[in-house]
């Protein structure tokens, strides 16, 4: 690329990417790692096919009969016009920082959180504030709402649960960093992926919608839904937000393919949480294990869980993958982050690692 009339910023740069090898558990990017039940790909094939016949023709650029299912899934009192959908939270959020930040503006996030987010904000030539966490990586209201009146950016990104360390806000410190961003004109966005993994009593941001035209929620279909392939990410906001996203998505941005999977997967929406209770009873598992390994996890609300105490975490992630296990080394000295997989894969991980540590 030497040769080339790169943008200044992109040189030397490397793309995003997690390891994709060919091992038998990929535990390594929160995937519902159970197959898609054969009744939803029954009724996915059966919508695609349908689709298939007036492909001919532009899909509906408005997606109204997907946001009305997304609408009815959130419940909230939500309604179509709250809703957004694109190509996965991954241009969710590229469409809220082309309207919301770009030239001259900023994007908060807190690290160790989301790698994305100073991508997105790179790729939409917004400035990125990295803010703080506590020690145990966890945020309070205050503290929380004191960076954001210092540092007063055009949007602020909240991750809850948090990617990596699996741990959820509580509402108080979104309460505490809106009255905080709305002081400067700050638009707050909470980015729920993990959304349908929290934990028994862990509240949702939707429920601060009503009456906040600065709150944004988002959401994916990649995770709980088992549609990582299908990359559908979705929001909830104020109707001015959706109508403000409308000037920056491209042209018919959603392919009715696209919609007609994931209309299908709405559909089936009971049998697919299924496999999230599924997921969560191993979640619980490797916590309460890796506690009796004498490890640190942190309390998890999302479909993996994120672990400290190791002397070499390298040598840890590099046993679980000679065993066939692939998990993810998120840079942080002592800790790994693994994906809650099936009964099966959780066993093999657990089992591994025991030898690993001598256990």
């Amino acid at each position: 690329m030497a040769r080339l009339p790169l943008r200044e910023e992109l040189r030397g740069q490397e793309p995003y990417g997690a390891p994709q090898l060919p091992v038998w558990a990929m535990l390594n990017v929160n995937e519902t790692t159970y197959d898609v039940p054969a009744d939803v790909v029954d009724a996915i094939t059966k919508e695609v096919r349908h689709a298939a016949q007036t492909l001919n023709r532009y899909p509906d650029r408005e997606f109204t009969r997907l946001r009305e299912k997304l609408a009815e899934y959130l419940a909230h009192g939500l309604t179509a016009e709250h809703i957004w959908a694109a190509n996965g939270s991954n241009e969710i959020m590229q469409h809220i920082l082309q309207a919301f930040a770009g030239p001259g503006r900023s994007v908060m996030a807190f690290p160790p959180t989301y790698s994305m987010y100073p991508l997105y904000a790179r790729g939409t030539y917004s400035r990125y504030i990295a803010g703080t966490r506590g020690e145990d990586f966890t945020q309070g209201a205050e503290d929380v709402a004191r960076q954001i009146r210092e540092h007063r950016p055009d949007v602020v990104i909240l991750c809850s649960p948090n990617n990596p360390t699996g741990t959820a806000l509580g509402l108080d410190v979104v309460e505490a960093a809106y009255d905080a961003a709305v002081e400067g004109g700050t638009m707050v966005v909470v980015d729920e992926a993990y959304g349908e993994f929290r934990q028994s009593g862990t509240p949702s941001a939707l429920e601060l919608l009503p009456g906040r035209e600065r709150l944004i929620v988002s959401r994916t279909m990649s995770k709980a839904f088992a549609l990582a392939g299908g990359r559908l990410g979705y929001l909830a906001a104020a109707e001015e937000v959706t109508d403000a996203l409308r000037l920056v998505r491209l042209p018919y941005h959603l392919s009715a393919i696209t919609q007609a999977a994931a209309e299908a997967a709405l559909d089936h929406s009971e049998a697919l949480m299924a496999n999230v209770e599924r997921i969560k009873t191993q979640r619980d598992r490797i916590v309460d294990t890796l506690t009796r390994y004498g490890l640190s996890p942190a309390p998890s609300d999302a479909n993996f869980v994120f672990f400290g105490g190791l002397e070499d975490e390298k040598a840890a992630w590099q046993h679980l993958l000679d065993d066939g296990i692939l998990i993810r080394d998120v840079g942080i000295p002592g800790h790994l982050r693994v994906t809650a997989g099936t009964e099966a894969e959780t066993t093999a991980f657990l089992e591994s690692l025991a030898r690993h540590l001598g256990r």
